[in-house]
């Protein structure tokens, strides 16, 4: 059996519509290996360029960099500035286009603490914010974005990985903040100071991509403990630890979405999980089966976290077939099964 044995028909055509140049990109990439430079490949980025949602979004940014007001651009979600460059990076942006060179630029100069995290701020001045607001799930989702778009030699954007590392493990860590990252394992005070899942996968898509022959000792420990701690529960009951007296995982965990805030879910378990080479693991068959399970006839996934209404425009319809989430899906199943 091959992976395409798993879907109840072929959504590749479908993936691959020009109406969806985003996706159309994503799919020729991720699901036919075509390189960078392949000109269908090139054909699609220019035309996602000047399509909705990545026009929209643009269209909104402020010519200096930002979008909403200045500053390290946290709030308003999902308007502001950080949450733009997430998405950007996630609908696979041009790197090379002004405007988004513009926005990585102005993240790196006014989101960075001097912690060397990424701090959640919404102030609207142009000032870093306090080390005391660094957390996992943004660093881990600027962390990658800013990665994606070509900046991991840039020292600050090294500085973020070595933040990340030394916060997993707890390696070198002075002081920890009641209000943000508030212990080692993930610990985090929107947690009740316990680990969190959610954190822990955005900040391991991040060291995902870092390459693994750049990565020191310290970050490849980071990641295995990472691994560990996502198998230390199953994803299907995603018992992590659940602070301020929560007995049930959030319910957002088992709703597949596009585009990804801080909201994790099981799909992004296995994501990232696959990223990191281990989406073979036995642990993960119940999972594999679940999202096999999520598939209609026509073999798409539907957009079940859509953020209607929160973003610049709409991305997707909330509960319709989703071309995004479907080949997040495709990938996964790729990845577990060829």
């Amino acid at each position: 059996m091959t992976w395409t044995d798993h879907l109840q028909a072929d959504p590749l055509p479908w993936l691959l519509e020009e109406s969806g140049p985003a996706v159309r990109a994503a799919a020729l990439q991720g699901l036919l290996d075509r390189p960078a430079d392949d000109p269908q490949v090139r054909a699609a980025r220019r035309a996602a360029m000047a399509a909705d949602p990545i026009r929209a979004i643009l269209a909104a940014q402020d010519p200096a960099g930002w979008w909403v007001k200045p500053g390290p651009g946290y709030g308003p979600k999902y308007t502001g500035t950080v949450w733009q460059l997430i998405s950007l990076d996630q609908l696979g942006a041009d790197p090379a286009h002004p405007q988004v060179a513009r926005a990585c630029d102005y993240v790196l100069s006014w989101g960075p603490t001097s912690s060397g995290g990424f701090g959640c701020s919404s102030a609207a001045r142009e000032a870093a914010p306090a080390p005391s607001s660094v957390l996992h799930c943004l660093n881990g989702n600027l962390l990658r974005a800013v990665i994606g778009f070509g900046r991991l030699d840039d020292e600050r954007v090294q500085a973020a990985v070595e933040w990340a590392a030394r916060a997993i493990t707890g390696h070198g860590v002075e002081r920890w903040y009641a209000s943000g990252t508030s212990g080692p394992a993930f610990a985090c005070a929107a947690n009740e100071g316990l680990p969190c899942a959610w954190g822990a996968l955005k900040e391991l898509n991040a060291l995902a991509r870092v390459p693994a022959g750049r990565r020191s000792p310290l970050v490849q420990r980071a990641i295995d403990a990472g691994v560990d701690f996502l198998f230390s529960r199953d994803p299907l009951v995603a018992d992590y630890p659940m602070g301020y007296g929560n007995t049930k995982p959030n319910g957002s965990w088992f709703k597949p979405g596009f585009p990804l805030g801080y909201v994790s879910d099981v799909l992004q378990t296995l994501e990232v999980l696959a990223q990191l080479g281990h989406v073979r693991d036995e642990r993960l068959v119940g999972a594999l089966r679940w999202l096999e399970s999520l598939q209609d006839a026509d073999g798409r996934w539907r957009n079940r976290h859509a953020y209607n209404g929160k973003t610049w425009v709409n991305f997707e319809t909330q509960g319709a077939p989703s071309k995004w989430v479907t080949l997040r899906a495709c990938t996964v199943l790729r990845a577990a099964y060829s």
